[in-house]
């Protein structure tokens, strides 16, 4: 798979979002998960995705046994500041949680140092310079390589490139959500700071196989989200049909021309689409290879306007949450 450049790493252009394997999407499937964690080394790529907060450890702890003993094959990143506490999800980037955080990850990894460690989200009780202060202090001991941020705002990207480089930034960013269009991309381009789509397939909907709410498992997250709703979802999916139909005429998938969409947006893009399925590892790795006439990438924009999708992204509850350009 062709390599890129994010940050002072080199990656595949794809990379993989493991989420996925221990939460969100329905039940774990522990050798679907082995399978597909071996296959994605297999066929070319290089950059694995995780979290503390996925499956509360599970995800990494995945990583750490399934890939031990291949660790020099990829570049691996995780995150930390969601927590768990009494069953209640919240974020603390102190820098006390900050390096507790980071000791758990290392263990659970089987690594002795991350290449890229995230703050997942921003901490509005704590300033963004102390919690990047504590991740440089991680990069001076030799244990995370790179800093990353995720679901920020470029205000607060400035802010916290100022305290210490940062390596890359991660928001969710598809056709059908093009938020970061507004500020952060470009921030990213002038401090060069390489871009990490996820959700880079809308958690699947891009793909078109998902067209029945009802056939997703009773505890699947896109139950209680806005775009899969109702009347929205319906609307939603006439966009995807369209899609399907510029995929068509280019022999591949609608997950592969979404993925090369945001390829096109820039060489240092580096999407992460999740999966716990080795089918689709393959699939999406193929789209890496994809030549799509700029006029095909255009119509597929055109279709996702923005004014065209129905719902946000998140409840309403969850919203707040994050760190918005005003």
């Amino acid at each position: 798979m062709e390599q890129r450049n994010l940050g002072d790493l080199k990656v595949s252009a794809i990379g993989l979002g493991c989420m996925s394997m221990s939460q969100g999407y329905g039940s774990a499937d522990r050798k679907e998960s082995e399978k597909a964690l071996h296959r994605a080394l297999d066929v070319g790529y290089t950059f694995l995705d995780t979290a503390s907060i996925y499956g509360i450890g599970h995800n990494e702890s995945l990583i750490g046994e399934v890939l031990g003993n291949r660790r020099n094959e990829f570049v691996l990143a995780s995150k930390c500041g969601v927590i768990n506490r009494d069953g209640k999800r919240g974020v603390d980037c102190s820098p006390k949680n900050i390096t507790q955080t980071l000791e758990g990850s290392l263990k659970r990894l089987n690594t002795e140092y991350i290449d890229l460690y995230y703050l997942h989200r921003r901490d509005f009780n704590v300033p963004i310079e102390e919690s990047v202060g504590a991740l440089a202090d991680a990069v001076k001991d030799g244990k995370i390589g790179n800093i990353g941020l995720s679901e920020c705002s470029s205000e607060t990207i400035r802010r916290a490139h100022t305290e210490h480089k940062i390596c890359a930034v991660q928001s969710e960013y598809s056709l059908w959500t093009r938020d970061p269009e507004y500020k952060v991309i470009q921030r990213c381009k002038e401090l060069g700071i390489g871009f990490v789509p996820f959700s880079p397939l809308g958690r699947a909907f891009l793909s078109g196989l998902v067209r029945d709410m009802d056939k997703l498992e009773e505890g699947d997250m896109r139950h209680s989200m806005p775009r899969f709703s109702g009347s929205n979802f319906l609307s939603n999916l006439k966009l995807v049909d369209n899609l399907a139909a510029i995929a068509i005429d280019n022999n591949c998938t609608p997950a592969q021309l979404a993925l090369a969409w945001v390829l096109s947006k820039g060489s240092d893009f580096v999407p992460i689409p999740g999966t716990k399925h080795g089918k689709f590892v393959e699939e999406n790795a193929a789209a890496a290879d994809l030549m799509i006439s700029q006029g095909d990438l255009e119509k597929a924009e055109e279709i996702f306007n923005p004014s065209a999708v129905l719902g946000e992204r998140y409840h309403s509850s969850q919203m707040i949450s994050l760190d918005p350009d005003d």
